[in-house]
């Protein structure tokens, strides 16, 4: 069953002139995690504002637990968390009180908003700072007490916007963790992020999303077939770069992609071993000496080189602004 359908999404800023959405398709199954993978400003807020009923869409539809969310927006949210990018957290109260806050929003009694909050306090490893004030804590802390806001009433659904920004790799560890956990309790996610491992780790199904269009689809193995078996890749000086890319195009024949911050040259070469001799002896000819040469298995990096011609943390544009605030796509 689909947890989550949106179908040909538009969404569009400035009169028009910025589209943020263009067309996006995708679903969830129910108790898998989707995630939406993509620079900054290629549409993953917008399609989760959208899903989350905070967002109207110019054109398209969109479904969570099979509810409509323009038709019955106040139904959608009674079955659907949501963690956005930045903590919505209230940083003069207590971690404890906020939780309690949200139970009572949530109509939860008194009592049952209590024993919600020292439960996610708990399962977050917050309870030693529960009565602290939020603005005492780390980015980190804040973080998990923002996710375990958005668990109050046991979501059908949940949606992360980006929940490991900012973490240090321990905090990423504990969120994925707690992800994998919501998952086999029969929770859909969909997650969005910038971070191909943190796809590779958790995501049942991959979507990747450039200029608010859905550009590729998978499970990242998938994906990862797409661009061929073994890649070469060769580091250099700037100034051998040129001639490295027309050795490596010469003897993979295939398109080369070039990381100029890495210096790095790659091509997917179906010959393994013999590619890695060959480009090894041209480049000895033409007195090129490589700083490293290696032939590597393709991660969900090279999938999105491949894909876009950017790595995926490249920001892209400017998001809109709107209301004299800048609105994250």
């Amino acid at each position: 069953m689909k947890s989550v359908i949106a179908h040909e999404l538009i969404k569009t800023y400035r009169r028009g002139s910025v589209r943020a959405l263009d067309g996006l398709s995708l679903d969830a199954e129910e108790g898998t995690v989707l995630s939406v993978l993509g620079p900054n400003g290629a549409g993953k807020t917008t399609v989760v504002r959208i899903l989350a009923t905070l967002l109207a869409p110019d054109s398209g539809s969109a479904t969570v637990g099979g509810i409509d969310v323009g038709k019955h927006p106040d139904k959608v949210r009674e079955i659907i968390g949501l963690s956005g990018q930045y903590a919505a957290v209230d940083e003069i109260l207590t971690g404890w009180d906020n939780l309690v806050m949200f139970g009572r929003l949530y109509h939860l009694s008194k009592k049952d908003a209590e024993k919600r909050a020292n439960e996610l306090l708990e399962r977050f490893s917050l309870t030693e700072s529960a009565k602290r004030p939020i603005k005492t804590y780390s980015g980190g802390m804040r973080r998990r007490l923002d996710l375990a806001a958005s668990l109050i009433v046991r979501p059908k659904v949940l949606f992360l916007d980006e929940p490991t920004t900012g973490l240090d790799p321990r905090g990423r560890q504990e969120m994925w963790g707690v992800i994998e956990e919501l998952v086999t309790e029969g929770v859909t996610l969909l997650l969005t992020t910038q971070y191909l491992d943190e796809a590779d780790q958790l995501a049942d199904d991959i979507v990747v999303v450039d200029h608010g269009k859905v550009i590729a689809r998978g499970t990242s193995d998938a994906l990862k077939r797409q661009i061929g078996g073994e890649q070469l890749q060769v580091v250099v000086e700037k100034s051998d770069i040129s001639s490295t890319m027309e050795i490596v195009a010469r003897v993979s024949k295939t398109e080369v992609l070039l990381d100029e911050g890495l210096r790095r040259v790659s091509a997917p070469v179906a010959t393994g071993a013999a590619a890695l001799i060959d480009v090894l002896r041209q480049l000895d000819a033409a007195k090129i000496h490589p700083l490293d040469i290696a032939l590597v298995r393709p991660s969900l990096d090279d999938v999105f080189m491949s894909l876009t011609g950017h790595i995926a943390e490249e920001a892209k544009v400017e998001a809109p602004e709107r209301r004299g605030k800048k609105v994250s796509a």
